[in-house]
């Protein structure tokens, strides 16, 4: 490890001067190196952050050009940059920030064919990913080659931030879904719209959440889940378990090597979804004799939940899913209709026909 120069000592005072964190520390931040997958909303201040705190070493990954629709969220970019490549673009305003960094461009997707090379030499994965094959393939990766990933993820007015580290003793993020929804279940921002400040609040905590696994400091979110409502103003923290049937960590694991999630949209789906007047049509039929079923977590049912649902957690689903009856027709919900869609899936591989998901969850009733 290499003693700093006194420009360095000057441009990281306020970090020495931390007992945290001192001379020792920022020697060790300079050391060290984190991969960045998306160069995107999430990407663009993690990155900022961690070349302002002297992370000694940043790899880009990212095969996009910056478009012009990017500006409203993405910071690192400015106008000149609409056309260019991404990762030539974030490496020059990282450089122009940080001098003393050295900045690796990888022009490319995250793919099961150079996922592990390209991750071998770096400390810490940042998932600035915005499409569940790419995050699915970050946590693969983080989990061969004994990387914590510090994982983030935004929707419209909604983001969450946590750190799948099992070297750690923590879950993995399959631990949270076990398979990927496919594309039609889930709308990504460019459908959905971002409020743009938003991925700069979540990528922001996964600089720091970055920032306190190479230091070696604090407690990391592990086996925890924090959500942020960006239009109530709420932070809530949901607990996650190592699930013990995860095919990639858990007891007895049957994912051995890296594979491309399927995220094809299906011709029909296994379920119909509902928007909200749909659904409240749907339980004010006389005739309806179905179970609403809440995949979202204790905590948020015991806050607001709707009248005479069946608690079960999308976590608890693949052990619990014998509770529900095959019988009758089911209306399955979430907070914001993502983890119902992946119930629903779920559900109709283990055989239920009578399928219902209330598109836009409890945000949209």
């Amino acid at each position: 490890m290499n003693e700093m120069t006194s420009d360095q000592e000057n441009r990281y005072l306020r970090h020495t001067l931390l007992p945290q964190v001192g001379r020792e520390g920022q020697e060790k931040l300079l050391a060290s190196s984190v991969l960045i997958i998306g160069c995107g909303g999430l990407g663009s201040p993690a990155a900022l952050y961690l070349a302002a705190a002297g992370v000694g070493r940043i790899g880009i990954i990212d095969d996009d050009q910056v478009e012009r629709s990017n500006l409203q969220r993405q910071i690192l970019f400015a106008e000149a940059d609409v056309q260019r490549p991404k990762v030539e673009a974030a490496a020059d305003r990282l450089r122009a920030l940080n001098p003393d960094l050295e900045i690796v461009n990888h022009p490319s997707r995250l793919t099961p064919d150079n996922a592990l090379q390209i991750g071998s030499s770096y400390d810490i994965f940042v998932d600035g990913s915005d499409n569940f094959p790419t995050r699915y393939l970050t946590n693969d990766a983080a989990f061969f080659l004994k990387k914590p990933l510090v994982y983030g993820s935004i929707f419209q007015f909604d983001g969450q931030v946590s750190v799948f580290a099992p070297s750690l003793g923590g879950p993995c993020y399959r631990c949270l879904l076990p398979d990927a929804p496919p594309a039609h279940a889930v709308p990504n921002c460019a459908e959905a719209g971002v409020l743009g400040a938003l991925p700069g609040v979540i990528g922001s905590l996964q600089a720091m959440e970055a920032l306190k696994l190479l230091l070696e400091i604090g407690e990391p979110p592990l086996g925890k889940l924090i959500s942020y409502d960006a239009l109530r103003s709420e932070f809530r923290t949901i607990r996650l378990r190592k699930n013990p049937n995860c095919i990639l960590c858990g007891e007895q694991p049957t994912l051995d090597t890296l594979r491309a999630e399927g995220h094809a949209c299906a011709v029909n789906a296994p379920y119909n979804d509902l928007n909200a007047d749909q659904a409240k049509a749907l339980l004010a039929d006389s005739e309806w004799h179905g179970l609403i079923v809440d995949v979202r977590t204790p905590e948020e049912h015991a806050a607001a939940a709707l009248s005479g649902s069946y608690l079960l957690p999308l976590q608890e689903l693949p052990q619990r899913f014998k509770e529900l009856p095959t019988d009758r027709p089911l209306l399955v919900h979430c907070k914001a209709g993502i983890r119902s869609a992946q119930a629903c899936l779920f559900l109709a591989e283990q055989g239920y026909t009578q399928l219902s998901n209330l598109a836009g969850g409890l945000d949209a009733w």
